[in-house]
C-alpha cells in the first residue's frame, strides 16, 4: 500500500486521450479485470450483460450536467470565463471559477454572453469567486439558454466541433437531476437498449444522485495523498434503494456501481448499515486501505495519472493490479478519459 503521489502516475501517449466519443455509445471497448484470478480480458461494452448475474443490483448516477460555462467580459474590457459551481443558499450568489479574475476587484461588474450581469462579491482561498447575478429571469433558465457544456480540460478541440453536440453526448441517456459540472462518465456508455437488455436478463437497475463538482478535475499537488482534501459533493439516495441494498447485502448478492461518483455516494451514505445517511454532502476520499462496505463490482473509465479517481479505483482493485491493467490498456490502444473506453472490475 502506498500513499505517495508518484506511485499513482503512469505514462499515457497523448493520442490515446479520446477527444470525441464513438458514434454508438456502447460500441466502446471494455476491459474486464478479475481481482480473484488477476486476469484481464478484452471485450465490448455491449457485452456487459455476459459478466453480470441475475439478481445483481446495478446502480447508476442520474445527475444531469448543466451548461455551466459562461463567456463574457469584465467592466472596462477584458475577457472573462466563468464556470458556475454551486449556488449559495439557493440564492443569486454563486461560487464560480473565473478565468480572468485577477484584474477583477470587489464589486467589479461582469457581462456574460451579453445577457447576464454579475458582480464580484468575494475571492475565496481555494481560487474560486463568489459572484452575485442580477436578472429579471430565473438564472437557470438563462444558463440553459446561453451556457456551454463544461468539457474537461484535456479535451482540446473546444466546443465548436462541426456536426457534434457535446450537450447531448457529454450526458448520460438517463440524466435527470440537474446539478453537475462534469458527467459521471462511466455512464456515458449506456444506451436505452443496453439498459433494457440488462433488465430483461434479470439485472435490477436503480438510480441515485451525486452532483459531480469541479473537484473531480482538481489535481493532487501534495506528495502524500493523505494530505489532499476533496471538495464536497451533494448526493441523495432514495429510501427504496437503501432498502434494496440492505436486502442484497444480507443475502450475499452483488452491488454493481457504475462509476466512481456512484461509488462515493454509496460508501459515504452507508457508514452505518443500520442508519445510513441518505442525503447530504460528502468529502469522502477513497484511497488504498479503505474497506468497501457496499460496492462489490465497479464499472469505470480509465482515469488521469495521479488523480483521486485513479486512487479510488486502486483502492478497489489493488494499486499494482490496476496500474498493470492501465499499462495493458495503453499497449492495446484503449481510449482514455471521459470519452474513452471502460473497465469492469470484478
Amino acid at each position: 500500500m502506498s500513499f505517495l503521489l508518484k506511485d499513482y502516475v503512469y505514462e499515457l501517449p497523448c493520442e490515446l486521450i479520446a477527444q470525441f466519443p464513438l458514434e454508438k455509445r456502447d460500441a466502446s471497448r471494455l476491459m474486464v479485470a478479475d481481482r480473484k484470478t488477476g486476469r484481464l480480458k478484452d471485450s465490448r461494452f455491449s457485452d456487459l450483460g455476459r459478466y453480470l448475474e441475475p439478481g445483481d443490483l446495478l446502480i447508476l448516477n442520474d445527475t444531469k450536467v448543466f451548461p455551466a460555462r459562461l463567456i463574457g467580459r469584465r467592466e472596462g474590457g477584458g475577457r472573462i470565463e466563468a464556470l458556475l459551481l454551486n449556488s449559495i443558499n439557493g440564492g443569486a450568489q454563486w461560487k464560480c471559477l473565473v478565468k480572468g479574475a485577477k484584474k477583477l476587484k470587489k464589486g467589479g461588474r461582469l457581462l456574460l454572453e451579453d445577457r447576464l450581469e454579475g458582480s464580484l462579491e468575494e475571492k475565496c482561498e481555494d481560487g474560486a469567486c463568489i459572484i452575485k447575478f442580477c436578472s429579471d429571469e430565473p438564472l437557470m433558465d438563462i444558463v440553459e439558454s446561453i451556457g456551454k457544456t463544461p468539457l474537461p480540460p484535456y479535451i482540446k478541440r473546444g466546443d465548436k466541433a462541426t456536426g457534434f453536440n457535446d450537450k447531448e453526448r457529454y450526458q448520460t441517456v438517463y440524466a435527470k437531476r440537474r446539478g453537475a459540472v462534469a458527467a459521471p462518465t462511466a455512464g456515458l456508455h449506456f444506451t436505452r437498449e443496453t439498459l433494457d437488455s440488462l433488465a430483461t436478463g434479470g439485472i435490477d437497475i436503480e438510480y441515485l444522485t451525486l452532483h459531480v463538482g469541479w473537484g473531480t478535475f482538481r489535481p493532487v499537488r501534495v506528495k502524500d495523498i493523505r494530505e489532499h482534501k476533496l471538495h464536497s459533493e451533494r448526493y441523495a439516495i432514495p429510501l427504496h434503494l437503501a432498502d434494496k441494498i440492505k436486502k442484497v447485502k444480507s443475502k450475499g448478492g452483488r452491488v454493481v456501481s457504475v462509476g466512481t461518483t456512484a461509488t462515493r455516494a454509496l460508501e459515504a451514505a452507508f457508514g452505518s448499515m443500520d442508519a445510513p445517511v441518505l442525503e447530504g454532502s460528502t468529502e469522502l476520499f477513497i484511497m488504498p486501505g479503505y474497506g468497501f462496505k457496499i460496492v462489490d463490482v465497479l464499472i469505470t473509465n480509465f482515469h488521469l495519472p495521479g488523480s483521486t479517481l485513479l486512487m479510488l479505483v486502486s483502492a478497489f482493485g489493488g494499486r499494482e493490479f490496476i496500474l498493470n491493467a492501465y499499462r495493458e490498456a495503453v499497449k492495446k490502444g484503449y481510449r482514455f478519459y471521459s470519452y474513452g473506453d471502460a473497465m469492469l472490475i470484478l
